[in-house]
């Protein structure tokens, strides 16, 4: 199975700009299943609700995923890309899936990261979509911090986590390797580059996207500077295999009884 990412510098407000440019780079491959950053087409740092809604579109029949869509269908792609995602009055931050023949798949992001909070709804479910190849489990950016998320999304049977990204915090690619370590599963994190910069707040978008194997290695990586579409084979048959060695299961071993906390609280 082949799987990659896109790292891209976004320009804020720009959605035009930035999905020509997302959908030019995702012409050069095909079969392939590719994740994107989150939020790719208006950039991140919203002023107000006001402007946040003013760039928010519907799915599946708003001027971004049209225009995904016609490059999956094309370049026979999987993809998964943020945006902002109005309904019924309300904006979540949300993952779309497009596959190859078009049709569309969502979800939307359960922990809200700092403003966040102050600017979209929360989402309230989570979210594993069975393809072809491989069953997908979504997540974005700041989900990393809850390893309650990567294990609900791997019980619920996702060999590779899909996780569009706005990474500023230095620490959350490293997070992601042992997310795949204790569920032994694949996970793709799509981030973004530079710097935004919104009257008086400012922030530095990590870059270093990556591909992860159950076992804690990084398949291919992306610097911090520069944009990167990338795509390697993994055996997905991996991400089955749950021993981490002869005597040890990281499904199986576990006391669920002991854990209740976990939910009660």
């Amino acid at each position: 199975m082949r799987v990659g990412f896109l790292q891209m510098r976004c320009k804020f407000g720009d959605v035009k700009k930035n999905v020509k440019k997302a959908v030019t780079l995702l012409g050069r491959v095909s079969n392939a299943t590719i994740v994107l950053p989150e939020l790719f087409n208006t950039g991140y740092l919203f002023k107000n609700k006001k402007e946040l809604a003013s760039l928010a579109e519907t799915v599946p029949d708003g001027y971004t995923t049209n225009e995904i869509r016609k490059v999956a269908k094309k370049k026979n792609l999987n993809i998964v890309f943020g945006i902002a995602q109005k309904v019924k009055g309300k904006i979540y931050n949300s993952a779309v899936f497009v596959d190859s023949k078009g049709k569309i798949d969502l979800y939307r992001k359960v922990h809200l990261f700092d403003r966040e909070k102050l600017l979209f709804d929360h989402g309230t479910s989570l979210k594993v979509k069975s393809t072809d190849e491989a069953k997908l489990g979504f997540m974005i950016c700041f989900d990393w911090l809850f390893p309650e998320v990567s294990r609900t999304l791997t019980l619920k049977g996702a060999q590779i986590l899909c996780h569009p990204s706005n990474l500023v915090l230095p620490y959350g690619q490293n997070a992601m390797v042992t997310r795949c370590i204790e569920n032994r599963v694949f996970a793709i994190t799509a981030n973004r580059i530079g710097i935004e910069r919104r009257g008086p707040v400012r922030l530095e978008f990590t870059g270093k996207s990556q591909i992860v194997s159950p076992n804690g290695e990084i398949l291919v990586s992306a610097g911090d500077k520069s944009e990167s579409l990338k795509v390697v084979e993994i055996d997905i048959k991996e991400a089955d295999d749950k021993n981490l060695n002869p005597n040890n299961n990281v499904i199986e071993d576990r006391f669920s009884s002991y854990y209740s906390i976990i939910t009660d609280k």
